[in-house]
């Protein structure tokens, strides 16, 4: 029977006593005429959260140690474990010495030495020391070690010094250091040198990037990485804050290379703070000195830079949002200063429920596009709109299950328009509509389990403009899709408004399988009375019959999933398509999508779009895995980028390898290959484990 013993706290000095006492639990314990204490058993002793346990442990009062028979096992607050033979400790198990030991940090390093000495609770200083994240099996080396004539442990900083170490892979040396400096694995922000990277490039040559972490109080880091080959000087930052209400993040870099002449560089930075009255604050900065400059180095392929500042208050029945945005092109063929390069925005909306049933809605909003150029036309005029708008709502649930639904409104729009003589300086626009739909949801379920809803719609519509034709800024990239299909307008703006009567009619099939395989098909079509001349030809919206709409979705439990939309002309067959598909389990992750867009000058499409994306990851083993990607253009039967990875990976050890292909027609950005390899070793702070244990064979 187990006893719990405080004869010990009796036997302690009276400044023990005051700090408070260790607790021994024992099968049995004895005092001997020396006044020694003597545990046998299953002991336990626990101090300050500390915890030990061992076969015998002797107390002698004389000289106030605890002689301790092992296996030794220390559990120290921080999730520290020591593992000993033999031992001679204090009381509070700061300190003393461990013979035969090993400290186990975060249950990944382990350190083995001759001894270790405990020093204030705070140092464990070890002799004669191997250092290994790696499983040790046997006799047989590990895949990397730490040797050491001495490594003291700072549990206090959390970090591990290092006297006449050397660095060790697969029993062979291969660096010697006389002092070395890690962070423990605890650590979870050390400064000190990241995971490195080499990468060689056709463009930029061979070269390697050596990221320095510097951390920089508890709620901000920045990382510095120079990135240097025979082609390039290049220093990369990347920065960091939180605060109580927000934080902020930093991209940028700057760079001297054989490419171009001058400074290269760039900058991404974003944003977002929580203000009084539950407004947010968030802006978004891009920035680049060149074209080029974020292919060749890979930082971004976008095409378009936008900078915004933006402020959002969203209520249960508000809206209130202003925004401001710089649009900067990387296109060949643009200019920034006529895209217009800077937008503005402010809105508001607000719903409200008043007494004679539905849903009255307001909106009040003021937009501004400005460009630089005064010339006179699309490519220097400024516009402007202040609009209001009134609308009412309300749904019925009719005989037969029928949900019905109408709804009204007026809409009034002031523009200003300089620099264009094809529009009047000052224009107003009134815009009213009125519309219904009715939707009949039929539902069945099968003997099986399976469920089917099909729901026919119909929505009829008529909406008149009155007053001046504004010029046509927010609406030039609209087309006809599944979350359209019944509005009363489907331009993405407010500058155009479908006019005239209008009828949408769509069904829809929604099946529920019992073994877990759902999908959904959808068709649907808009019939105007008036053609609308702001559609562009592949809309599908152009003609007074919209193209034909269909959809669907295909998702089965054993993780395939289809998605699919396409939009079908009478005449002229299929003008726009696109379909996702991804399929995943435990080891593998496909994924497959293709686009196809008829030509279309109106969107500055010479040519037609027809092309495959593909990517997928396979975990082949515990240790090993694999990544593929690639773009595919069909019509100019060429290969757009393509990519392919390995890694390798166990407790100790992490090594990325990959290699990529751009291919481009640009005449700024030429075609490139780069290959990348990375490792690094696990266990401290920097690199931490994560990978399967290889195992020990017999």
């Amino acid at each position: 029977m187990r006893l719990i013993y405080v004869i010990i706290a009796c036997l302690l000095p009276i400044g023990v006593l005051a700090q408070g006492a260790a607790t021994l639990i024992a099968d049995e314990v004895t005092l001997n005429d020396q006044e020694q204490l003597i545990a046998s058993g299953n002991i336990e002793v626990l101090y300050a959260g500390n915890r030990l346990t061992a076969t015998q442990i002797i107390y002698d009062r004389a000289s106030d140690q605890l002689i301790i028979a092992g296996p030794i096992v220390i559990r120290t607050t921080d999730g520290t474990v020591l593992l000993a033979d033999r031992g001679e400790l204090d009381p509070q198990l700061e300190n003393g010495i461990l013979q035969g030991a090993r400290i186990v940090l975060d249950q990944q390093l382990q350190l083995a030495a001759n001894q270790i000495n405990r020093q204030d609770g705070r140092y464990s200083q070890l002799y004669k020391t191997v250092a290994t994240s790696c499983q040790v099996c046997g006799d047989k080396a590990p895949f990397w070690d730490i040797r050491a004539e001495r490594v003291v442990h700072d549990t206090e900083e959390q970090q591990l010094y290092f006297t006449n170490a050397s660095f060790w892979v697969v029993g062979i040396p291969l660096l010697w250091l006389p002092q070395m400096r890690l962070p423990a694995p605890t650590l979870n922000r050390a400064a000190g040198f990241l995971i490195p990277e080499q990468a060689i490039d056709t463009q930029l040559g061979t070269g390697i990037k050596l990221p320095y972490f510097i951390p920089m109080g508890d709620y901000s880091d920045v990382t510095l990485t120079p990135y240097v080959s025979e082609e390039t000087k290049t220093l990369e930052v990347a920065y960091r804050q939180n605060f109580v209400s927000g934080s902020i993040n930093i991209d940028a870099a700057v760079s001297q290379d054989t490419l171009e002449e001058g400074d290269r560089s760039y900058v991404f930075a974003d944003g977002s703070f929580r203000l009084p009255s539950d407004f947010t604050l968030a802006f978004d900065i891009e920035a680049v000195s060149d074209t080029a400059y974020l292919v060749d180095y890979g930082y971004s392929s976008k095409d378009r830079l936008d900078s915004e500042i933006s402020l959002l208050q969203v209520t249960d029945d508000t809206l209130t949002q202003t925004r401001l945005t710089y649009y900067q092109t990387l296109r060949d063929d643009e200019s920034s200063s006529s895209l217009p390069p800077l937008v503005g925005e402010a809105r508001y909306e607000a719903e409200v429920q008043p007494g004679f049933g539905g849903t009255l809605t307001f909106e009040g909003s003021v937009d501004t596009a400005y460009r630089y150029s005064n010339e006179d036309g699309d490519a220097g005029r400024d516009v402007t709109r202040a609009g209001a708008l009134g609308a009412w709502g309300q749904d019925w649930l009719l005989s037969q299950g029928i949900v019905g639904r109408i709804e009204t409104g007026l809409r009034a729009d002031l523009y200003n328009v300089s620099d264009d003589s094809n529009f009047a300086e000052t224009d107003l626009r009134v815009v009213p509509h009125l519309g219904g739909t009715l939707r009949w949801p039929l539902g069945r379920s099968n003997s099986n389990g399976t469920l089917h809803l099909i729901e026919p719609t119909i929505s009829l519509g008529w909406t008149d403009s009155f007053g001046g034709t504004p010029p046509n800024e927010d609406s030039t990239r609209s087309e006809l899709d599944e979350g359209n299909l019944f509005d009363l307008s489907r331009f993405a703006g407010e500058d155009a408004v479908e006019t005239g009567g209008q009828a949408a009619l769509g069904i829809s099939w929604t099946r529920q399988g019992a073994q877990g395989l759902n999908s959904t098909l959808s068709f649907g079509r808009v019939f105007q009375t008036e053609a609308q001349g702001d559609f562009t030809a592949s809309s599908g919206l152009e003609e007074l019959q919209s193209d034909w709409l269909i959809g669907g979705q295909i998702v089965t439990q054993d993780g395939l999933t289809i998605n699919s939309r396409a939009l079908v002309d009478d005449n002229s067959g299929l003008n726009r398509a696109d379909t996702r598909i991804t399929w995943q389990n435990q080891e593998i992750s496909l994924s497959a999508a293709y686009i196809w867009q008829t030509e279309d000058l109106d969107e500055d499409r010479e040519d037609s779009i027809s092309e495959w994306t593909l990517g997928g990851s396979f975990q082949l083993s515990d240790t090993w895995a694999a990544t593929l990607e690639g773009r595919y253009d069909v019509v100019t039967d060429r290969p757009i980028r393509i990519g392919t990875g390995l890694k390798w990976q166990n407790e100790c050890v992490n090594i990325d390898v990959s290699v990529s292909r751009r291919y481009t027609t640009s005449s700024t950005v030429d075609p490139t290959t780069t290959y990348e390899i990375s490792g690094s070793i696990t266990g401290f702070s920097t690199g931490r484990a994560s990978g399967v244990a290889a195992g020990c064979k017999n």
